[in-house]
């Protein structure tokens, strides 16, 4: 299985598969796996995977994107309280402004559907800033 150029994997479920049957200690493999079965419609097999790499121990940079890949899956299942522990989790952890920022502004819709539109609008002020921060950069 290669990385392309935009961060998505070729190769078949099925290589995935093997690969996690060969290496089930490996959290990149799950990593890995849970980006396929997303990509192929199986939100609820990526959710398991996301869970199982970020219990394993993902590096920094795919933990965070693990978490971001979670949270908009279980979103879309209908799980909108894990959604908002995962957005959650990177806004608490991320050191990079601009993942922050995109947690942020994932966290805000949630809230809106939800009803929470005071939370929602404490997101947007605190997106704002990021992005009023990076410009004057």
């Amino acid at each position: 299985m290669l990385k392309d150029a935009l961060g998505s994997y070729r190769g078949s479920l099925e290589e995935l598969n093997r690969a996690v049957n060969r290496m089930p200690g490996s959290a990149q493999a799950y990593y890995d796996r849970a980006n396929a079965k997303s990509s192929g419609g199986d939100t609820a097999g990526a959710v398991e995977d996301y869970t199982k790499a970020l219990n394993l121990g993902l590096r920094v940079r795919e933990k965070f994107l693990a978490f971001g890949n979670r949270g908009i899956a279980r979103a879309d299942l209908g799980d909108i309280d894990g959604a908002l522990e995962d957005f959650t989790a990177i806004i608490e952890a991320a050191k990079n402004r601009g993942l922050v920022r995109t947690a942020l502004l994932n966290r805000l819709v949630l809230r809106k559907r939800i009803g929470d539109h005071e939370g929602a609008a404490l997101d947007y002020q605190r997106a704002l800033t990021i992005t009023a921060n990076k410009k004057g950069e």
